[in-house]
C-alpha cells in the first residue's frame, strides 16, 4: 500500500453510526472504500477462523451471483462491484497475509488518500493485536464512536431480536427477553460491545492518542462534526447527507421499567466516560438517571 494513503480502522462501537460513517467515506472523492463494510479480518485471525470465514464468504457470493441481475443500472453496477469485491476478498483470505489484506484495501486506490476497514468487532481485540494494526502503515488512524449507553444497548438488542425473529413475528417481546438476559449477565456478546471502560482502556494502551478519534454519535450528524472528523483524517470536508438513515433499527420503545433497569446496570459506563472524557452529551445525562 502506498505510503501516502491513510489507513483507517473504524473500530466501533456497534450501533453507534459506523454504517453511516462508511457510507459517507465511500462517497468521498479522496477515499477508497470497498463495498464490504466489515471485513472481520483481525478478529477471525485472532480466533483462528479465517478458513471458515472464507467459506462463508464464498457461499454468500454464490447466492448473490445466482440472483437475477437487476434491471436498474445503478443497482446492477452495485451488484457487480459487490461480487468483484467478494471475489477479491476471498482471494486475499486464501493468501492469508497482511500484505494481501492491505493489497485488497488499496487495489484501485489511484490518487485517493484514504482506505478503510470499518469493523466494530475490532474493539474487542487484545492490546497486542491493536498495537500491530497501528503499525501496519506509515499513517494509521482509529475512529471509535460512542453512543448513549442505554440507547446503544437497546438498538443492539433490537437488531439481535430482528435476526432471531420468526417470519412475521413482532420483535418487541423477543427484544424484552433478550434485554432481560443481558441485564442478568447473559448475552455477553451484546454487553461487551458497549463496555466503554474496557474498550477505551485497550485503545489507549495500544494507539497513539493523536491517531485516535473519539466522537459521540449524538453529535456526529452535523456538518461541523463531520468537518472535524475529516480534519483528523487529513481529507477535505465534503457535504454530508444527514437525512439518510443507514441500517435503522426497528422502532420498538423501551418501557419505563426497562429504561431504568438498563440505566442502573450501565451506570459505571456513564460514570467512566464522563470522568475520562470530561463531558458527555446532554441526552446522556438524562438517560443516566433512567428518565
Amino acid at each position: 500500500m502506498t505510503d501516502e494513503a491513510t489507513l483507517l480502522f473504524g473500530v466501533g462501537a456497534t450501533k453507534a453510526g459506523t454504517s453511516w460513517l462508511h457510507a459517507y467515506l465511500a462517497g468521498h472523492p479522496q477515499c477508497h472504500l470497498r463495498s464490504i463494510k466489515e471485513l472481520h479480518y483481525f478478529d477471525t485471525l485472532e480466533e483462528g477462523r479465517t478458513a471458515r470465514a472464507r467459506e462463508e464468504l464464498d457461499a454468500e457470493r454464490a447466492l448473490l451471483a445466482a440472483r437475477p441481475v437487476p434491471s436498474n443500472r445503478a443497482r446492477a453496477e452495485a451488484r457487480a462491484r459487490r461480487l468483484k469485491d467478494m471475489a477479491d476478498w476471498s482471494a486475499a483470505l486464501a493468501t492469508g497475509t497482511e500484505a494481501a489484506y492491505l493489497g485488497y484495501l488499496s487495489d484501485g486506490l489511484g490518487k485517493r488518500r484514504l482506505v478503510a476497514d470499518i469493523t466494530p468487532a475490532y474493539s474487542l481485540l487484545p492490546v497486542g493485536r491493536l498495537k500491530r494494526m497501528a503499525a501496519m502503515a506509515s499513517d494509521v488512524r482509529f475512529v471509535y464512536l460512542l453512543r448513549d449507553p442505554v440507547e446503544r444497548l437497546w438498538s443492539h438488542v433490537r437488531m439481535i431480536a430482528r435476526r432471531r425473529a420468526n417470519p412475521g413475528e413482532a420483535i418487541g417481546p423477543r427484544a424484552g427477553r433478550i434485554l432481560a438476559r443481558v441485564l442478568a449477565g447473559d448475552e455477553a456478546h451484546i454487553a461487551e460491545r458497549g463496555d466503554y471502560r474496557a474498550v477505551l482502556t485497550r485503545l489507549w494502551s495500544a494507539v497513539d492518542p493523536t491517531r485516535l478519534c473519539l466522537s459521540y454519535y449524538e453529535e456526529l450528524f452535523s456538518q461541523s462534526s463531520v468537518d472535524r472528523l475529516c480534519g483528523f483524517l487529513g481529507i477535505r470536508p465534503v457535504q454530508a447527507e444527514f437525512g439518510v438513515r443507514v441500517h435503522a433499527g426497528v422502532p420498538v420503545p423501551m418501557s419505563r421499567d426497562q429504561r431504568r433497569a438498563a440505566a442502573e446496570w450501565l451506570a459505571p459506563q456513564y460514570d467512566f466516560v464522563a470522568e475520562r472524557l470530561g463531558r458527555v452529551p446532554a441526552v446522556w445525562q438524562s438517560h443516566r438517571v433512567g428518565v
